[in-house]
């Protein structure tokens, strides 16, 4: 069969193929659309899907269905491993039973995240293997490869897709038979229980391990050496099909080295290649991966050859590697001009710097604790979600952000050391649940007087409108009881609790003020649903404006622009929430008809 794919659905159709049973993960581009497409092929609920209230539970819920014999997915994005760490590290000690395929996406650029890491590196230092796909294609047949691996060895497998594959389409053919089989259930054993001495030995088990996979990936098709020249490119990932398609259209006598199981490292085929070479370029997003693997290869075998790459400055250490930049690494390499740069020049894009969209509830929310804070010492920590583009222009209401579930916890640390500010912390409601709970709990705890603000917009709605347990939706299509955030927040302990809706402004700025003043730790849930779920109302209108301009200044919504001196409303962007006009001194904004 053929189909045409997104690269993440592509690894969504290798796993339901390859018999998942249990699929787990958080929401986070690149990564979201795989468990999505997962629960799209799940037509006869024979998978449980879930998206789970972090990364944690995601991979320790895969670990327990794996512990039954059952193979199952968890998926995330790469900051997600690192909330996901500590059960990945622990699972490589105690090892599985059914095939369990860890996804983790990556970001090179960074274009959606906080961080520009590589997961190559988890593999290396958690002992686990690491598959890094080139394609749609590679990354479906990978993903069942993956699973047969992973029960081979008994390890948990990581696949490493990139930005550039999760979001690329292409034509896979597959043959649509299901790989079926008997789940033998949970067999007690002490194996599964993790001390201290059952750690060190396995340890040891499994740095002999890595030799075995080692001299497996020496000769798996995913692994290969194209063409010949005295010029050799190793290279990997996303960073493959470029180069690939360099060397083809200039006719270039280099040898190519493809590495798609990455880690460990095929150690064989790599001293084929330096080998067969005098000279290496290796292109890899991100880290130098595959060139320590290299520069270690050369040590063993006690040769000498030069490598050009990102740990001598060749290539930039950092960014993606799109075609334009790869061409002119190569051509460096070379020392050939392949085209001149005016052939291969694209045109500026005009600047489209992020904003909260017209109508968010977030905007109210930010101009609500900016209203009552006017003119007191404050602080106000942000988190990760839409809020964190409070940070601009003009609200500027996001002065720290570090990772998910921080912003509560950095408030905690500047008010012990600032008494006097008024330490804000604001957090959205997937992220309550996903990391937020603890850092109310430690504030309670430790009777630290921070104002806790939840931006309760009803989705995760940064990553494309996910369900959370605020929402009781589950990606099996069933309804469970909501859990009501004040209700957490009060079993908690917390003694100051309101609730409000941010558009219904003068009760908003009141509740904030209220909670400034409350000796203790104050939560205020501001409750209001993301514009993208509900229709809104007619757009607002503008009547004898003066021109102040004041809306725009204050406000930065899209939907408000100057038109000569005077602010007009986009009626296609304006969706009547009103908060323009709480801000208008001459009341030219009213709710349109």
């Amino acid at each position: 069969m053929k189909e045409i794919l997104l690269g993440n659905s592509a690894i969504a159709l290798g796993a339901v193929l390859a018999g998942v049973k249990v699929v787990s993960g958080y929401p986070g581009t690149p990564s979201t659309e795989v468990l999505e497409s997962v629960a799209e092929f799940n037509t006869d609920g024979s998978i449980d899907v879930e998206w789970s209230t972090n990364e944690k539970a995601a991979l320790e819920i895969a670990a327990g269905a794996s512990y039954c014999g059952a193979r199952s997915m968890v998926t995330m994005k790469q900051v997600g491993l690192n909330v996901a760490s500590d059960p990945l590290m622990s699972l490589a000690m105690i090892g599985i039973k059914g095939g369990m395929v860890v996804v983790v996406a990556d970001d090179p650029g960074p274009i959606s995240s906080q961080t520009e890491q590589d997961t190559r590196h988890f593999g290396k230092y958690a002992n686990l293997p690491v598959l890094d796909p080139s394609s749609a294609q590679e990354a479906f047949e990978m993903t069942k490869y993956a699973f047969e691996l992973s029960e081979q060895i008994h390890l948990p497998v990581i696949i490493r897709p990139t930005t550039k594959v999760c979001h690329s389409s292409g034509t896979i053919e597959y043959d649509d038979e299901k790989y079926e089989y008997e789940i033998e259930g949970f067999i007690k054993d002490p194996k599964w229980v993790i001390f201290p001495p059952l750690s060190y030995r396995r340890h040891l088990e499994i740095e002999e391990q890595q030799k075995e996979i080692s001299k497996m990936f020496d000769s798996i098709p995913y692994n290969r050496i194209e063409g010949k020249g005295k010029y050799g490119i190793a290279s990997g990932g996303a960073t493959y099909p470029i180069v690939k398609d360099i060397i083809e259209k200039f006719d270039l006598d280099i040898a190519l080295l493809k590495v798609g199981a990455v880690f460990p490292a095929p150690m064989q085929l790599h001293n084929r290649f330096l080998d067969s070479v005098e000279k290496v370029l290796v292109l890899e997003e991100l880290d130098p991966v595959i060139e320590e693997q290299l520069y270690y290869a050369l040590a063993v075998n006690n040769i000498q050859k030069p490598i050009l790459g990102k740990m001598n400055g060749f290539v930039s250490p950092a960014g993606e590697l799109k075609y334009e930049n790869t061409l002119k690494i190569i051509e460096k390499f070379v020392d050939i001009e392949l085209i001149k740069d005016e052939d291969i020049s694209t045109p500026e894009l005009p600047a489209r710097p992020p904003v909260l969209c017209a109508g968010c509830p977030h905007r109210a929310s930010f101009y609500a604790v900016k209203k009552a804070m006017k003119g007191k010492k404050s602080v106000f920590c942000g988190d990760i979600g839409c809020y964190t583009l409070g940070n601009g222009k003009p609200l500027e209401m996001t002065d720290t952000c570090l990772c998910m579930g921080a912003g509560i916890t950095i408030a905690q640390g500047i008010k012990k050391v600032e008494p006097d500010t008024n330490a804000f912390a604001f957090i959205g409601d997937s992220t309550f649940f996903a990391s937020g709970m603890t850092g109310l709990a430690n504030a309670i705890y430790n009777n630290t007087n921070i104002n806790v603000i939840i931006l309760d917009n009803y989705t995760t709605a940064m990553t494309g409108q996910q369900p959370h347990p605020g929402t009781g939706k589950t990606m099996m299509g069933t309804m469970s009881e909501k859990i009501d955030i004040a209700s957490v927040a009060k079993a908690l302990n917390a003694k100051f609790v309101e609730k409000v809706n941010p558009f219904d402004f003068e009760k908003a700025i009141k509740v904030v003020s209220d909670a400034a003043e409350y000796d203790g730790v104050s939560v205020v849930v501001f409750e209001a649903p993301c514009i993208a779920l509900f229709k809104g109302d007619a757009p607002c209108k503008i009547e004898n404006c003066i021109g102040c301009n004041r809306c725009i200044k204050e406000l930065g919504c899209p939907a408000l622009y100057i038109s000569g001196r005077k602010v007009e409303i986009d009626k296609t962007l304006c969706n009547g929430c009103g908060l323009c006009i709480n801000v208008c001194p001459t009341n030219c904004i009213s709710k349109g008809d």
